[in-house]
């Protein structure tokens, strides 16, 4: 009899998992099994939605796998440590599987942590199980990888995809196996759990993600090319925050979207799903891009960080209502729109000349679904510096692209109640109004609402000689 562990991480499901499933194959009728949950307190980021709906989602599976008379064990600390001390106390351990990463800081933690295993004598099994393609999946003719997403688009469409495979009956016992390891682990976790202050509702867990996708697939799917770049029609997949956390697999989704008939709204969920393989993979060619641009020429790029401007861009006080809408939508919800999000990143860069690596940072604090490599890629793209990113003149209007995606002001008035009474014709350009409008509706700009804190015409022919110089 052996001890098998199995190491869950970003995968909080057991549907569909790829390491887990792999271990119930393999291991035989006396083995015992052990599932763990490592808590590596480098990788938190305390005081951050980010940081209080992940764990909220493990207290969720915790509590499911419980349910299924599943133990879920605790460790804290270093992985490298916790790891050695088990192997000291279990010496009958020989095997680990796990749904490895493949780029940022969990690459390199698990290229340590897998050479430690092996010194061990205990047997790595580790799996690519977070995207369709891994990263060196879709590769050039002659080996490279993509630059360009088009081109990777095209192949990744031709190149077979792993099939969805339905978690069947567990008909085996996992172990209850007793520990000052996990005892400690439990503690510090029920810490964590305790701290938890969402100013609203997250509702996580396999159950929730299932019918998120099948309410998009009924309702939204067929519509999506049309209806994904409005803000008030909130018409996306909602996917992007159990993708994340792994509470659905994301050959599931894939099964449910090309089950449906063929159609343009099919066809442009299918692109975003490459995209989120796309930046995975360019994070991996590219491990520094957080803090620097994939692009040699811009890394020189003297970016500004104006305290105030900053300020009033993260607190939604710039003046430009779809911004602010925006960025009061992160602030309250912990989720902003896709369209909202270029939107953001293209003012702070391109209007105020801060730098995006700012942007980045308060992202990855704020968003519930935050994923590194789409969200970097992003923002790469935003600011012109990354691989296969927006021309540095091709820039936001914010008003135009208000006027165009939230025509009626709809979503504007949902996020600046303060604007609320505003007419139509000034909604998206408040500080045009008329001092008699201004006086007859009791809204004064300046005082109720900001004016504009930059001139954005005048911030374009600045950021065309930033770059070009």
């Amino acid at each position: 009899m052996s001890k098998m562990i199995m190491w869950f991480r970003k995968d909080l499901r057991l549907d569909d998992n790829t390491a887990f499933s792999e271990m119930l194959e393999q291991a035989a009728v006396d083995d015992e099994l052990i599932c763990i949950f490592q808590l590596n307190p480098t990788q938190f980021i305390q005081n951050s939605y980010n940081h209080d709906t992940f764990f909220y989602s493990v207290k969720i599976f915790y509590e499911q796998l419980k349910a299924r008379g599943i133990p879920l064990h605790f460790s804290y600390g270093d992985p490298e440590e916790n790891f050695s001390e088990l192997k000291n106390s279990f010496q009958e351990w020989d095997s680990i599987y796990f749904n490895k990463d493949e780029r940022g800081y969990g690459r390199k933690r698990d290229q340590k942590i897998t050479a430690f295993f092996k010194k061990k004598k205990i047997n790595v099994h580790a799996y690519q199980d977070s995207h369709l393609h891994g990263v060196d999946e879709i590769k050039k003719p002659n080996g490279e990888n993509y630059k360009v997403f088009t081109p990777y688009y095209r192949n990744w469409q031709n190149q077979p995809k792993k099939a969805y495979e339905r978690l069947s009956t567990i008909d085996r016992a996992f172990s209850k196996a007793a520990h000052s390891l996990f005892f400690e682990g439990e503690s510090r976790f029920n810490e964590i759990v305790e701290k938890i202050d969402l100013p609203f509702t997250y509702d996580c867990g396999e159950i929730e993600a299932e019918k998120v996708l099948k309410t998009f697939i009924k309702d939204e799917l067929h519509a999506y090319h049309k209806n994904r770049d409005y803000p008030f029609k909130d018409q996306t997949s909602k996917l992007s925050r159990f993708l994340r956390t792994g509470e659905i697999s994301i050959r599931k989704v894939w099964q449910a979207v090309i089950a449906e008939p063929e159609s343009d709204g099919r066809q442009a969920f299918i692109s975003e799903l490459c995209w989120r393989d796309f930046y995975n993979m360019v994070y991996f060619e590219h491990p520094d891009q957080k803090n620097q641009e994939i692009k040699e020429q811009y890394r020189q790029l003297q970016w500004q960080y104006n305290k105030q401007l900053f300020e009033s861009w993260r607190k939604g006080e710039t003046g430009y209502p779809i911004v602010d809408a925006a960025m009061r939508q992160l602030n309250q919800t912990g989720w902003m729109h896709n369209r909202l999000r270029m939107i953001v990143a293209s003012f702070l860069t391109k209007d105020l000349l801060i730098d995006w690596r700012l942007g980045e940072q308060y992202f990855q604090k704020q968003l519930i679904d935050y994923d590194a490599a789409s969200n970097i890629g992003g923002w790469q793209w935003a600011a012109s510096t990354g691989t296969d990113a927006v021309p540095y003149f091709r820039i936001f209007n914010p008003t135009t692209q208000s006027e165009k995606f939230d025509a009626k002001g709809d979503f504007i008035r949902q996020y600046l109640p303060e604007l609320s009474k505003v007419p139509n014709k000034f909604i998206h350009e408040p500080s045009k109004m008329p001092k008699e409008v201004q006086e007859s509706l009791n809204i004064f700009i300046g005082k109720d609402y900001p004016k504009p804190i930059v001139d954005h015409s005048k911030m374009r022919a600045e950021i065309l000689t930033f770059f070009k110089e």
